[in-house]
């Protein structure tokens, strides 16, 4: 069986996730944690990066950073993951979904003003598939209305919009090293502070209300409770695994890149016969080969698809039922103006196995089933 994803190993993890047991620290902010924050910090341009315990946790830091009241409105996608939907949730907020753009399967920028109220607060964006928002135009609306922007980059570490890496153009970004991530630490994430006014009470908020941070820096001479917060610690142990990851980092985007290619030139053909549609990467957006997705012409034909990829080994998804349309989504909030695209973009793609490492003979039966489906061999 072709495996959707493997989770990224690069063979050094191992020998730091010695190092950190040998030196008797295994629990949060240790030499590993403090290695990755300062190496994102450097590689990335960004004023403070805090590892998170995922990147759900990153999404509800951001959040509670932005201050939100019960009944304040947050502006998102309905093509995305729950946690960014939850991270609103979690502060009481109101949720305002907004349709996508189908080429990017991006929120849709030029949907985002008619959505907003006086309630209004955050944008949240997500940047599907490692490519990036239309920044320009969601940074002119949020200026336009005093607005923080949220960027949920779990997809997207490493991508560029312009000449600035994802997650450091917003007020906060935040990162995801899950299994099915790019770089991986098995669940992990990271928050992006690009202001740093707020620098100092994101420490606070990780480090359950303390000023534990303060503490070791020498600033205070004990540390106490201050306010209010949460553990969002990740063992160090995930963060010395991480940090074989970040060591690799070009290596393995050279080879998830590689994969991303063979799909492309192979599938093109396909596509201009009129048989798919492939993914869009518009000028301004240098992407990272998280995913390789393609667009059936309807519902039926994907679930016909996925069927002949699995009954010839290969395993192929579907990705998101639009929040919108969701039990919580109904419960937690609404859609703003017409659904034009959302779903109906939904329900017609899917996404082929792609992963660090993946074995070109691998990759090449994935192609021949693919081109085999539409009688392309």
């Amino acid at each position: 069986m072709i495996s959707f994803n493997v989770p990224p190993f690069v063979g050094t993890e191992l020998d730091f996730i010695h190092q950190a047991i040998d030196k008797h620290k295994i629990s949060g902010d240790g030499e590993f944690t403090r290695k990755c924050s300062e190496f994102m910090e450097k590689k990335f341009n960004a004023k403070k990066i805090l590892l998170t315990t995922s990147g759900t946790s990153a999404l509800d830091m951001a959040l509670l950073l932005c201050d939100l009241k019960p009944g304040d409105e947050v502006i998102l996608p309905s093509y995305t993951f729950s946690s960014t939907a939850t991270a609103a949730v979690l502060c009481g907020a109101r949720l305002v979904f907004v349709d996508v753009r189908p080429d990017t399967m991006n929120i849709d920028e030029e949907k985002i003003e008619r959505a907003i109220t006086p309630k209004t607060r955050v944008i949240i964006v997500m940047h599907y598939a490692g490519v990036a928002c239309e920044m320009k135009k969601v940074l002119e609306i949020a200026k336009k209305y005093n607005l923080k922007i949220v960027e949920d980059d779990a997809q997207g570490l490493m991508s560029r919009y312009d000449d600035k890496i994802l997650g450091t153009i917003g007020d906060f970004g935040c990162y995801s090293f899950h299994e099915t991530k790019n770089l991986s630490m098995g669940e992990g994430g990271a928050i992006v502070i690009n202001d740093e006014r707020f620098i100092h009470r994101a420490e606070i908020l990780r480090e359950k209300g303390t000023n534990r941070k303060q503490f070791f820096r020498g600033q205070v001479d004990k540390y106490t409770w201050v306010d209010f917060g949460d553990s969002y610690l990740p063992s160090e142990l995930n963060a010395a695994y991480l940090w074989g990851q970040l060591n690799a980092a070009d290596k393995i985007f050279e080879s998830r890149m590689q994969t991303w290619k063979a799909y492309r030139e192979s599938f093109e053909p396909l596509e201009r016969e009129g048989l798919i549609e492939l993914q869009r990467i518009p000028p301004e957006c240098h992407h990272n080969a998280h995913m390789f997705y393609l667009k059936l012409k309807n519902l039926d034909e994907r679930t016909k698809f996925i069927k002949f990829l699995r009954d010839r080994e290969i395993d192929a998804v579907f990705h998101y039922i639009p929040l919108h349309s969701a039990p919580a989504g109904l419960k937690f909030g609404r859609f703003d103006g017409e659904d034009q695209f959302t779903t109906k973009e939904s329900e017609r793609l899917v996404r082929l196995p792609l992963y660090y490492n993946m074995k070109e003979k691998d990759r090449n039966r994935v192609i021949e089933v693919v081109r085999e489906f539409f009688g392309q061999n």
